[in-house]
């Protein structure tokens, strides 16, 4: 038999298989080549490639790539910290030539990947009646003061108020994933219609042809922003109106009169509410109030609706919750009418939420360098870490698997941080694992459809 070697985090392998076979090192090449020097031996793709799965096994910093190195086995020689270090000082150098080759790269693998979906594929789905939802939503980063363009955020602390565009294409075909995360100071504004806009253009630039006619002009039809009450702002909404994309963003009511808080006691007007799974709730109601609350100076076809459900315990009642139901609002242009409907594709909204929260557990909520150009590029970098695995999901997977559904922390525990040993001898190495380990048959399932997919690739039975 031949040599034995321990190999740790052997389950992070399938995201080492996932990108060798979505040829990731000669794309990084093509792109990042400026960042080092010619004769280096760690080229870009190398770097990137092993910070990225270094954040998706669960590390905070460029230190925590000895998980990595511990085993070259499996993945090979890995830059050292001070290696990495220098490849970051020139991305500090060279911002936008960087986001410009990051955003071009991450483009072309997920338009590689939604293709390689089939069936599964998010633009194929995307029409005017079901369309490509993408969710905007901003949050706060903590950081030290002392970080450049940090700054005092409304909770009292320091940090960052990134904006963040994220695609949810449904719960049935995985997570989603994250297409634009922009950095910005922690005083910055939520409700900020120039970030929502910025951020919204990184997010367009990032969705495949599909998107586009031949002429490069969008099919906004087959969009739908969704955002919270910060991305209501009529400049926002004007904006998307002028591209053809529909909206559904949360509003916040008026001070209106006595007598429209006495009609929302009738609920004999209103028709019942549906939950996730398209079942009638007993408990709430919905409403399309657009005739009875004038809207002034949004474009045109803006309908307003209502929301009443029993107030959650502890909740404070306000003006409108007077029959002991929470009053929430939300203003749609969608070509759909269904009250209910659209009040439960807009509830769905919150799934964002978990995304942002995997975005932070995979870089985004510790931002380890003082330059702010740096820390954007890592901030990117998070995101990519997230995506491999989200793209994992949605084109490796078989269609249903409860793997689909799996959030990057149970993927850490179920799988990337699953043991294994090397066996070296006749010019070969295999991978031993447990065959008792519960992820053992996962790992084996993922590196056969991946190696299925690379072959499928490289034969151009696939678009590229």
């Amino acid at each position: 038999m031949g040599k034995l070697t321990q190999a740790e985090h052997a389950g992070l392998s399938v995201l080492t298989s996932f990108l060798n076979a979505l040829d990731f090192r000669n794309l990084c090449e093509d792109r990042f080549s400026q960042f080092v020097l010619a004769t280096a031996t760690h080229r870009p793709g190398a770097i990137l490639g092993a910070l990225a799965l270094s954040l998706a096994a669960g590390g905070e910093q460029v230190s925590d790539l000895d998980q990595l190195r511990a085993s070259p086995e499996l993945f090979g020689l890995v830059a050292s910290d001070a290696t990495v270090s220098r490849f970051m000082s020139r991305i500090k150098e060279q911002p936008e030539a960087f986001a410009y080759g990051f955003a071009t790269m991450t483009r072309i693998l997920r338009t590689k990947v939604w293709t390689a979906a089939g069936p599964r594929n998010p633009a194929q789905h995307a029409t005017a009646a079901n369309p490509l939802i993408i969710d905007i939503d901003a949050s706060l980063v903590h950081v030290h003061s002392d970080k450049e363009h940090s700054a005092g955020t409304y909770k009292g602390g320091y940090g960052f108020s990134p904006m963040i565009a994220m695609a949810d294409y449904g719960k049935t075909n995985g997570t989603g994933e994250v297409l634009a995360v922009h950095l910005r100071p922690g005083n910055r504004g939520a409700n900020s219609a120039k970030s929502h806009i910025e951020v919204l253009n990184q997010a367009l630039a990032q969705l495949p042809d599909d998107f586009y006619d031949e002429r490069g002009n969008l099919h906004g039809e087959k969009i739908l922003v969704r955002t919270d009450s910060a991305g209501s702002s009529r400049e926002f909404l004007h904006r998307l109106d002028s591209l053809g994309i529909p909206f559904s963003t949360s509003y916040s009511l008026p001070v209106i009169k006595e007598r429209f808080i006495r009609w929302i006691d009738e609920k004999k007007y209103w028709e019942p509410a549906l939950d996730a799974d398209g079942v009638q709730r007993d408990d709430a109601w919905v409403i399309d109030a657009s005739k009875v609350i004038e809207l002034k100076d949004y474009p045109p076809g803006t309908r307003i609706y209502l929301r009443a459900e029993p107030l959650h315990p502890g909740a404070k009642a306000t003006l409108f919750d007077t029959d002991g139901n929470r009053v929430t609002a939300f203003l749609t242009n969608s070509p759909r009418f269904n009250v209910a409907f659209l009040d439960a594709r807009h509830r769905a909204r919150g799934r964002c939420e978990n995304r942002i929260k995997t975005l932070k557990n995979t870089g985004l909520g510790k931002l380890p360098y003082w330059s702010f150009a740096e820390n954007q590029a890592w901030a990117d970098l998070a995101m990519f870490a997230l995506n491999l695995v989200a793209w994992l999901q949605l084109a490796v997977l078989p269609g249903g698997h409860d793997a689909s559904v799996w959030d990057v922390k149970r993927w850490r525990y179920r799988l990337f941080s699953m043991a294994g040993k090397i066996v070296s001898g006749g010019r070969q190495r295999r991978l031993l694992i447990p065959v008792r380990a519960p992820g053992a048959q996962l790992l084996l399932q993922l590196q056969k459809n991946i190696g299925v997919l690379f072959q499928r690739w490289r034969h151009g039975e696939l678009a590229t």
